[in-house]
């Protein structure tokens, strides 16, 4: 009988540098969750644009161009980063940067109203989205000196797990002390939204900017301050540079010699992370345009997606251990595409193309009474879950798909695949809102991306099971 082992539980605890890191990403995730996807865009493409069909495709032009400026730039990035050595100073930088910018963003006013110009609207967005993947790549490279290699995993998960809990508590801060205040007469609402905003103005949906801005910049503190960085290498930025792209070239050079499977993998990942990521950023510009939903609604829109996508991540790993992880991203990325095309076919007086009676309640609420907006609430809901598990699933197959020895190098691919054509979903949103002047066909684009992940990952070998067994 073998002695009983016993767990150094202190070793795994996040000590202050770990979770200063973790914090970071608390820090960041409410700008893409209150700015990007909820509130801020949807009210930039509805009232700083006259027309929503414009604001949609507009919007998706931004997005474009923000994705094509990361492609040839975050990879390069990251390399020259794992070179130069010291993070810190590059991501304080950009932290920065990304804090003034997203403030300015308060005077993005309403089609008519004076404030920002549409050119400083449209560069204020496009320098906070390069900027946002900037801090990925830094914030990440950070990880491993950041934690120790006990606690790299309990860190990065905490990251992920904060980031979505101060999101959601943002949204209900705006939900409670903004949206609510004047629309319903609960006790424990305030009577008038707070900080005295003008609701005629859109100063509660504007005012969501200086809120991320400033909780940005406070709670990106603990880990400037507190977290462990590498030294500088004292190698010169310009050979740093030079050094990562060559490394960088060698690495894609070395993909289909040594795993053609896996170079399948990551082409298909390209497709449907990219299909996945805009609806993202477009679902909720096409529900403010079509129901003409406002602050509260989106609010509200928001906080209950962002619980159910938690949902979506506790599924992921049971279900990976029952049918293996290709298939799991094989039935994610199948549900996504079914409630993506059940979303794009509601509108305010149709329900899978049968024509309803507009604005006619079915339930007694303060949101979200009509029919068509609860068939689209609940398949926004089943995407939410969905996407996530597949985000999840997706990481757990690059780590049983990479090389032994070699999973450095091939996360690295990873996360160029990640970015390589996030520019591709928002083209196709705005070539296809154009097109056919409509928002809902302008989002179902993004099904195309879908199915051509679907498609590749059809051809990528599963992996055996750890245990031997067959799935």
């Amino acid at each position: 009988m073998l002695p009983e082992t016993k767990t150094d539980l202190s070793t795994s605890k996040l000590d202050r540098s770990a979770l200063s890191w973790a914090i970071y990403e608390a820090a960041r995730n409410p700008y893409s969750i209150l700015c990007t996807i909820y509130i801020l865009s949807p009210y930039i493409a509805t009232h700083v644009f006259t027309d929503p069909i414009v604001g949609q495709a507009t919007i998706a032009s931004w997005h474009t161009l923000a994705g094509l400026m990361v492609a040839f730039t975050a990879p390069f990035l990251g390399a020259i980063a794992d070179r130069f050595g010291a993070r810190k100073p590059m991501l304080a930088a950009v932290t920065v940067a990304m804090v003034v910018s997203i403030f300015c963003l308060w005077w993005a006013e309403p089609a008519g109203q004076g404030g920002l110009p549409l050119w400083a609207i449209a560069a204020l967005t496009i320098g906070i989205g390069v900027m946002f993947a900037y801090t990925e790549v830094l914030h990440n490279a950070m990880l491993p000196t950041a934690s120790t290699p006990t606690t790299l995993p309990i860190a990065s998960g905490m990251g992920l797990a904060l980031g979505n809990l101060a999101a959601v508590a943002l949204l209900l801060f705006v939900l409670w002390g903004l949206a609510f205040p004047g629309q319903v007469s609960w006790s424990f609402i305030p009577a008038q939204p707070l900080f005295g905003l003008d609701p005629g103005q859109f100063e509660t949906s504007r005012a969501v900017a200086p809120i991320s801005a400033i909780w940005f910049a406070l709670a990106a503190l603990p880990l400037f301050l507190f977290s462990r960085d590498k030294i500088a290498s004292g190698i010169k930025p310009s050979k740093a540079a030079i050094d990562g792209v060559v490394g960088l070239f060698k690495a894609i050079s070395r993909l289909f010699r040594v795993d053609r499977n896996a170079g399948r993998y990551l082409i298909a990942r390209m497709l449907y992370v990219d299909g996945k990521t805009a609806i993202l950023i477009v679902a909720g510009v096409t529900a403010a345009g079509v129901f003409e939903w406002d602050l509260m609604e989106m609010a509200a829109y928001g906080i209950i997606l962002s619980v159910f996508a938690v949902i979506g991540g506790l599924l992921a790993g049971p279900l990976d251990a029952r049918i293996g992880a290709k298939w799991s991203i094989i039935l994610e990325i199948g549900v996504t595409l079914i409630c993506l095309i059940t979303m794009t076919l509601q509108s305010k007086t149709q329900v899978f193309g049968l024509t309803v009676v507009p604005d006619t309640p079915i339930w007694n609420g303060p949101m979200f009474t009509t029919l068509p907006e609860v068939v689209f609430v609940a398949g926004a809901i089943i995407i939410a879950i969905s996407i996530t598990a597949a985000y999840a699933s997706s990481r757990t197959l690059m780590a049983r798909l990479a090389p032994k020895g070699m999973e450095g190098e091939f996360f690295g691919l990873y996360s160029l695949a990640g970015s390589a054509t996030v520019w591709l979903g928002p083209l196709l949103v705005g070539l296809f809102t154009r097109a056919f002047q409509s928002q809902q066909i302008g989002l179902a684009s993004t099904g195309l991306l879908l199915i051509g992940g679907l498609v590749i990952m059809l051809f990528v070998r599963q992996p055996p099971r750890l245990d031997g067994g067959t799935y």
